[in-house]
Order: C-alpha cells, then structure tokens, then sequence
C-alpha cells in the first residue's frame, strides 16, 4: 500500500543547502517562523496529504477561523513523520538528518547522492551555463560570471564599473554585495575572500535597471520530463528580499509582461528552451516544483528580459501564489499573497482581527473568492510570522 504524503514547511532550506552539513543549526528566530507557518502547505498539498505541524493545539482555532471558505480534518495536521512519503519544501542533509533521527524511515530519503545533485543544480553557477545558452533569443540581456579569485572579480568591476556578487549558495535575497569601484574596501575583500573559501566561486553579474521581477514556473516528474507550470508575479525590497506575489491568472500575468514591450515570441522562445535546457540539466534527478526568476530591464531605453536571474530547486512562493489563485480565486479577481512579520506578541492577532471586518470574504456561487481577507496560517497571541491573502474584483 502506498504510504500518503507528508508535506513540510522547511523555509530554512536554502541557508542549510548553503550550509551543505547534517548538522546545520536552524536559527532560533527561522524556526519560530517555519512554526508559525507550518499549516502553509494545506493550501498547496492534495486534498488527502497530511501537514506536518510544529504544534497540533493550533490548528482547531485555525479551523475556526477558515470555516466559511475552507473545511479540513485535524487528523490531517501530525507531528511526526516515521512511515510517509516526505514531500518537504526542499531537501538539504540537515533535513534528512532531522527525520531519520526522528525515525523517518532511511528508504523513503534522498541518499547522499541525490542531495549533491540537489545541491549542484541549485548552485547559482548553473544561472551562467543557463544564459549562455539563452543568449541567442533576440529581446534577452543577461551576463553572469563564476570566480575563482579576488583578482578574477577586480577584472569584472574594471570592465563593469558596478556589480552586484551573489554567493553560490544563499537564502534568498541573502548572499548579495552590491558593489562600485568608488565603494571597494577592505571588508568587501573579506567578504568576496570568505565566500571563495566556503563556497569555491563567488558570483559577479551587472547591474540592471529592472523594471518588473517575475518567474516562470515548472514541474519535473520523476520520469524527468520537465512541464511549464505557470508565471508568478512577485515583488522585492531594495535588497532583493521578497515582499509578497501578486494573485492574478496566467493570461492576466503575461498581459502584464506584454505591457511592458517584451515580444511574446520572446517569452514563448525562452520557455520552450528552458524546457529542453532544464530537461537536460536535471535528467531525472529532481522530482517537484521549481523556479526561474527573472525581471525585465531597461537598458538604455530598450526593454529586455533577463531570463534567468536565480534558479530555485525547489517549492516556492511563487508555485504557492499559482496554486492559490487557480484553486481558491475566481478568474476575474486579483489580489496578494504575503508573508507578514510581527515584532511583539498580540500585533498579530489584532491585525488579524481588524482585517477580518474591514475586509471580510465574498465568495461566488463556486465557492471562490471575490475579494476580502484570508488568513492562511494560524493567528494566536503568540504568532510572529503569518501568512494571508487579499483579493479584490
């Protein structure tokens, strides 16, 4: 008998990849959010997965509090993870290590084989063979360097002027230097030095005028075909840490892209190749949503797609923000998707509770939602992180 699924909210993911240890030590402050947020996946997982939860006494007031729109059984949310198929938000060794401690069954983990290749795929030097291969699709920018010394990146900075270094591995938004020739220091030197000798490489790319971040989204099965599963629209700080995913429909998202004077035989171009370049990438060696981030630039007064900014192994909010407008949204709505942060206990639930009235739920005769609030994790006194959605006609 096929054991059920099992899903995990392990945001920590990118940082123990990084990491690349069993042991990896999750920040107190990060699993107080992977807590507060580990109901997520009930709105992304199939109808009979089960929710891996930190604590099994929050979900009956969160059960409460979806009531009118969406009903689960709380034998769905469990603790423990000994006999099911894991279905985590991504693999790293900290997290096999986590729940063959646990008593996870070894058989049903990746070996660690599997996770180098996890890890290789997911390395940002995969961006550079990425664009190479892409460079040929007219309407398209995008450069990318891997270095392997210090002097390599002061030839880059000579030839750019500015650039912005990513670190291999990193959480996202994280392991970024934005850095000019006038800003060029000794604690940028020991920074760029740190990352070679952690990571091997250090990543060097110009700077681009973005105008829009989006991402094409796809699906590997575990026979290795690779499908497009949809665009996710989304928004970052100044630092390139994400804010939050706009809830719109695909033909809506590409109406948007069009807008901006991207050609859709450029966006048609780059999706079939990223198909057959990913294909080739991965062959067989990924099994589960995943991410290719991009943006639209303007250079020089000419729009062009950059087509591979970040390549995310993984679930992510984006494939989250696509399987909720498609599940739960009627067609003609919009909205948001964020994950909000609390300072102080009590902060939450009173914005909880404010938005529950100023923007109560309409739903259609489908049972779809109009416009209104929605919170997707539970909210309690104690609650820093939550996750929620608004939708507007």
């Amino acid at each position: 008998m096929m054991s059920k699924q099992l899903y995990i909210f392990n945001p920590w993911h990118d940082m123990a990849l990084a990491n690349f240890t069993p042991y990896f030590k999750v920040s107190s402050e990060i699993i107080r959010m992977s807590d507060d947020l580990s109901s997520l996946p009930v709105w992304y997982a199939p109808d009979d997965a089960l929710i891996y939860v930190a604590d099994r006494s929050t979900v009956e007031a969160f059960r409460s509090d979806v009531a009118g729109f969406k009903d689960f059984s709380c034998e769905r949310f469990v603790s423990d993870t000994v006999s099911c198929v894991i279905m985590p938000w991504g693999w790293s060794p900290a997290l096999v290590q986590m729940l063959s401690a646990g008593g996870t069954d070894v058989s049903l983990l990746p070996d660690s084989a599997s996770l180098d290749k996890i890890r290789y795929l997911s390395g940002r030097q995969r961006c550079v063979e990425v664009l190479s291969l892409l460079s040929s699709v007219s309407g398209t920018c995008g450069k990318a360097f891997c270095c392997d010394s210090l002097n390599e990146v002061k030839i880059h900075l000579e030839a750019n002027g500015r650039l912005i270094l990513k670190a291999p591995w990193s959480g996202s938004g994280r392991g970024l230097y934005r850095v000019c020739r006038q800003s060029w220091n000794a604690n940028v030197e020991g920074w760029i030095s740190r990352i070679l000798r952690t990571q091997g490489c250090i990543m060097a790319e110009p700077i681009y005028n973005k105008v829009c971040d989006f991402a094409m989204e796809f699906y590997s099965s575990s026979e290795g075909e690779i499908t497009f599963a949809g665009y996710s629209l989304f928004e970052t700080d100044d630092f390139g840490n994400y804010k939050q995913n706009v809830l719109m429909s695909d033909s809506n998202i590409e109406s948007h892209l069009l807008s901006y004077n991207i050609s859709v035989d450029t966006l048609n171009k780059v999706r079939g190749q990223l198909v057959d370049i990913l294909g080739r990438m991965v062959a067989g060696n990924f099994t589960g949503y995943f991410g290719v981030d991009m943006m639209i630039c303007n250079q020089d007064g000419n729009i062009l797609l950059h087509p591979c900014v970040e390549i995310n192994m993984r679930m992510n909010m984006g494939v989250v923000s696509r399987i909720i407008f498609d599940r739960y949204l009627c067609s003609s709505s919009y909205g948001i998707f964020l994950i909000e942060h609390y300072n102080a206990d009590g902060e939450a639930l009173i914005a909880h509770q404010r938005m529950s009235v100023e923007q109560p739920m309409v739903v259609d005769s489908l049972g779809r939602i109009k416009s209104g609030y929605l919170t997707l994790t539970p909210v309690l006194s104690s609650t820093r992180y939550q996750a929620y959605v608004i939708v507007k006609e």
